[in-house]
């Protein structure tokens, strides 16, 4: 599958617009840690949010996810980074659902992963994943992450808890496959 183009750029205040629209539909945050209420998130807090992706004060490199065309369709993060181990933990939304499906996560997530590996010299980048999301496994399969394990009950959701897998792709795989 040849992947369409995506380029990711630095959040700006101006994202919270869509950002908050996506937290509005039940299927794109049906898989995000997100608090069970409706709406999630405010366009306060959405705002607030953004500003400290901006400000780089909440410990995530979060990026926008934009078609070839420059459409602002999404987000990518690194987490959790781990620079003595060289690892982080990544996560991804599609917000916008014309997209779903498209090849623009993996494409996304293959930028991300050539500015971890590359730029901050990351040897693992992992992830966590509901047992149920069979289309994100599916796709993290493809982009070369392997299964390491179930984290039993790991997630809270409003139907209960729910386990989560743990995958990861190394820097010298993810080489070895550009």
């Amino acid at each position: 599958m040849r992947l369409p183009e995506v380029k990711l750029r630095e959040l700006m205040l101006e994202d919270a617009e869509d950002r908050y629209k996506w937290c509005l539909d039940k299927e794109v945050t049906k898989y995000l840690n997100v608090p069970d209420t409706y709406p999630p998130f405010t366009m306060e807090e959405t705002k607030n949010w953004i500003q400290k992706c901006m400000d780089k004060s909440n410990g995530y490199e979060q990026k926008a996810v934009l078609t070839g065309d420059g459409k602002h369709i999404g987000w990518i993060d690194l987490k959790n980074i781990d620079t003595f181990n060289q690892q982080a933990e990544l996560g991804i939304t599609i917000g916008n659902r014309d997209f779903w499906g498209k090849g623009y996560g993996m494409a996304a997530m293959e930028r991300m992963l050539q500015w971890g590996f590359r730029e901050l010299y990351l040897h693992k980048v992992w992830l966590r994943v509901d047992i149920d999301n069979q289309r994100a496994i599916k796709s993290y399969k493809r982009s070369g992450f392997v299964e390491e394990g179930i984290l039993r009950e790991d997630r809270k959701r409003s139907d209960g808890f729910v386990d989560r897998l743990r995958m990861s792709i190394l820097q010298a795989e993810f080489l070895t496959e550009e």
